[in-house]
């Protein structure tokens, strides 16, 4: 199935393709990605996070118990968007601490937007990064899928 990115100030359909056939889902997924200054991700931190200060992306999923299960549509009827797809949740960027972190890494801003854009999208499918090995699969999954974009380092 397919994933449809939503954003209206970048073009995350590159990545959006990459992600094919790395969920199991009986349905087309669908995410938004929104562009922000340092002042509201410091807010969003602040306000869902309790910390204040700047990030590089936050992620809000909103279903809970699809990691590693396949994602059925039956299971998220009040879920669906607009065009029928499943909506598993919203992405937060700020650009400026992307082109920072773009300039400290060696790399350019496609690809540290793009690798922020799919760091969003794994948290919305459950991946997490708390314990190493949680960290391990979801480093594993965000580097296969820029590489099958051409956005490596």
């Amino acid at each position: 199935m397919k994933l449809y990115i939503n954003c209206e100030e970048e073009d995350f359909s590159a990545l959006a393709d990459a992600f094919e056939n790395e969920f199991e889902s009986d349905t087309d997924l669908s995410a938004e990605i929104v562009i922000v200054d340092e002042e509201e991700i410091r807010r969003l931190n602040r306000e869902t996070r309790n910390v204040d200060a700047v990030t590089d992306v936050l992620s809000f999923p909103s279903l809970d118990g699809i990691f590693g299960v396949k994602i059925e549509k039956k299971n998220f009827r009040a879920d669906l968007d607009e065009q029928g797809n499943l909506f598993i949740g919203s992405i937060a960027i700020c650009k400026k601490r992307a082109e920072e972190q773009a300039e400290e890494y060696g790399h350019g801003i496609h690809r540290e937007m793009n690798y922020l854009a799919a760091h969003g999208v794994c948290h919305l499918l459950g991946y997490d990064h708390m314990l190493d090995d949680d960290k391990a699969v979801m480093r594993e999954k965000e580097e296969r899928v820029l590489e099958k974009m051409g956005a490596v380092r």
